[in-house]
Parts: C-alpha cells; structure tokens; sequence
C-alpha cells in the first residue's frame, strides 16, 4: 500500500461539521431526463480544485441529497468541489438504472469540469454504503469505455457483494431476522443474472486493470469492512494503486455517514485528513 502525504499537516475538523456554500440544480442528462444534484464547495479565480461526483447512501432503497451532505461536506472541506447526485432508488428504479444515472453526471461534470473546478481539473468518484457500490460501478463504466478519464475514487462502508455473508457483516447484525442491507440488494437486483454482472456487484468483476486509484475506509466494527478490504485487496494484487485505512474508533458506520443534517461525525477530521492526502497523492501538477 503506497504512503499517503502526512495528513499532520491538515487542519482538524472545527467542532460541527465544516459548512461549505452549496447550491440545488437539475441536470438535464438526456431531453425529458433531468437529475437532481447539490454542489458543494465553489472555485475561486485563478484556483484547480479537485471535482468529486458523490452518491449517497441508503440501502439501493432510500436516501436523499439530505443523506449526503456529511460525507460531501467532508470532502469538499478537503479542498474539492462536490456534486452530490440524488440517483434513481429501488425497488421502483433496479440496477442498472442508478449507475447509468451516475456515468451521466459523471460524463456532464467531465464537460463542465473547467467551469466547476478550473481548469484542468481532475475528476474523482465516491459514495458510502450503497452510494459507494454506485462509485465503483460507474468507475468501471468509466474505464470500459475509456471516457472520462478518472483521478480516483473514494469509497466509504461500500457495498459490494450481494452474498451478506462476511463475518463483519454477521458480527453487526447478530441475531436479528431481517437485514436491510439484505433487503437493499433484494429490492435493487432485477434477479439472480443482475448478481454476475459487474456494474451491479463490483466485487464479482474479473477484469480489474484500468481501474484509478482508490482509497477504502471502513470501522473496524463494519459491517460492510470484510467486502471492503477483500476488493481493495484485489485491486491491490492488480497493480494498482490502494489506500485503505480501518478507523478503531469510529461507531454505528455506515449508519452515522448516512444522517439527513450535517451532525459533527467523531471521525470528521480524521475522515478529512484522508480525504485531503490521496487528492494530495493522486492530483497531477497543473500546468502553468
């Protein structure tokens, strides 16, 4: 696993969540398609931020812009700009409608990314939770037809592998009869042919060459951490360039990324620092 820049050098989290100016628009990806998206973070004259187009989580099956504004705060407090996608839910929209949804906005920020970030900006994916399986899923659009092109992606407690049977995940539901992550994947497969393709189960693709660099965060008490560290580990055995770190103190991930009001997280500068050292690592110099 490559070293990260020194993330000492990344001022902490103020005491609530960083509150960066954000703006409300539909993106209109198609005629009569439109998406809505919320933009985090602005660019200043003569300043090349980083662009992150964001998911949010919720099972396939619920969230909203709402449900992401503590992780895109985050990042948008590590110097980028967000545009954090309200994609398409399950059970009335089914794989592949999210994704296709995402690597429209994807393809849209590419073409606005001068405007958005400067120019010359690079352009990254990420998501938490069921917004991360959509990260990683647009992520291998992106690299099937070799457009646009990707700095990295971010993935956050992702979903991966509709099998729900890792110990982190079996550990953090114990006893319980039902599951919603079990449930989220049910709602969101059309059936069990969705469950070998790759843009629906990122953790089942075979061909992982091409992919940007990645950064994986996970809770040591996860339920998602197994599938997240056995993807970033195959990535890893690719050749390519991996970032994952198990954070020992954080509770209730993925639930806490997921709160529908900017609440102060107990890992938010820790989450930042990380977020602010792989744009760090990965961002290619600007030319002047």
């Amino acid at each position: 696993m490559p070293a990260l820049p020194p993330s000492e050098d990344t001022p902490p989290a103020p005491s609530g969540l960083p509150q960066p100016p954000c703006t409300d628009r539909s993106v209109v990806l198609a005629p009569g398609h439109a998406v809505d998206v919320r933009i985090y973070g602005r660019k200043k004259a003569g300043q090349t931020l980083p662009l992150v187009v964001h998911f949010h989580g919720g099972a396939f099956v619920s969230g909203d812009l709402d449900n992401g504004c503590t992780v895109a705060s985050l990042l948008a407090a590590a110097g980028s700009v967000v545009v954090s996608v309200a994609y398409p839910l399950a059970p009335q929209h089914p794989f592949p409608n999210a994704a296709e949804v995402g690597y429209g906005v994807l393809k849209w920020v590419f073409k606005q990314r001068s405007k958005l970030g400067g120019p010359g900006a690079e352009v990254y994916l990420a998501g938490e939770e069921a917004g991360g399986n959509v990260a990683a899923a647009v992520s291998l659009m992106a690299r099937d037809q070799s457009h646009p092109p990707l700095a990295g992606q971010i993935l956050l407690s992702p979903m991966l592998d509709p099998c729900t049977g890792t110990a982190s995940l079996r550990q953090a539901t114990g006893q319980a009869t039902c599951c919603k992550w079990v449930d989220g994947w049910l709602r969101y497969l059309r059936g069990p042919r969705d469950a070998e393709h790759p843009y629906a189960v990122p953790a089942s693709t075979l061909r992982l060459q091409g992919l940007p660099p990645t950064l994986v965060l996970v809770g040591q008490s996860d339920p998602m951490r197994d599938e997240a560290l056995a993807y970033a580990a195959r990535l890893e055995a690719a050749g390519l360039e991996v970032w994952r770190e198990v954070f020992d103190d954080v509770q209730d991930w993925p639930e806490a990324l997921l709160e529908a009001a900017p609440t102060e997280c107990p890992c938010a500068a820790q989450v930042q620092a990380r977020f602010s050292a792989f744009f760090e690592a990965t961002r290619c110099p600007v030319p002047s």
